[in-house]
């Protein structure tokens, strides 16, 4: 999210009545509910963090410990076990 300095974009009436609830502090102004996006989704984050999970999966079903998955993936323990139970819940192979 970037800011953007009203002068430049908004008419000078609509700056002059947002000012008589908010005078010189920061607001936000949450997008159209048509533009969006769920958490993730402009940077694949989502896929790349259930590809990330199945490898865990995969590495822990070939006999590799909780303790020693949250060294390779720099992840505690109990985030570890989370993962591995969300991913047999999804029945991942």
């Amino acid at each position: 999210m970037g800011y953007k300095r009203a002068e430049e974009i908004l008419p000078k009436e609509i700056i002059e009545l947002i000012q008589k609830y908010v005078d010189g502090e920061s607001i936000y102004i949450p997008r159209k509910k048509d533009n969006r996006q769920e958490w993730g989704e402009a940077t694949h984050i989502k896929q790349k963090l259930l590809q990330r999970n199945k490898e865990i999966f995969k590495d822990y079903k070939n006999g590799c410990s909780v303790i020693r998955l949250s060294e390779k993936y720099f992840l505690s323990e109990k985030s570890i076990q989370r993962i591995l139970q969300e991913m047999k819940k999804r029945n991942i192979k």
